[in-house]
């Protein structure tokens, strides 16, 4: 029976490899930030296209003169803030420590010597040198 350590390390690089390919972190990055701009597209419709529909069919609600003309702003830069506080928690909490992450894999892999080349290649490598000469 293996170790614990010699069990878990293996997974937990691998668990690592998965979570910071590139596409893993923009995926999750672009369902958060498209949430958000659901909640704009919401206020958007509620303070803004509502009130427009009910005026242009003749609705019975007495406010929609008032909303039509403050036209419910405040809903709509409301869902704004929100939208670029998520976004700057999730360009600094996710993105850029992410991004630091893989180029610093990057220098690593860069900087990790070739692999020692097999006997055999060696030994192809050098008849066909003596073939050439």
């Amino acid at each position: 029976m293996r170790p614990i350590n010699q069990t878990i390390l293996p997974m937990l690089n691998e668990f690592k490899k998965f979570i910071l390919k590139g596409n893993v972190v923009d995926l999750s990055t672009g369902v958060i930030i498209g949430a958000a701009f659901g909640n704009i597209v919401t206020a958007f419709t509620k303070g803004i296209v509502e009130p427009l529909i009910k005026l242009a069919s003749g609705g019975t609600d007495p406010n929609v003169t008032l909303k039509l003309w403050i036209f419910d702003v405040g809903v709509v830069i409301n869902a704004l803030i929100g939208f670029l506080i998520t976004a700057t928690v999730i360009f600094f909490v996710i993105v850029k420590p992410v991004n630091k992450l893989l180029s610093m894999m990057k220098k690593e892999e860069a900087a990790a010597p070739p692999p020692p080349t097999p006997a055999d290649i060696a030994l192809l490598t050098e008849i066909r040198d003596l073939l050439k000469k």
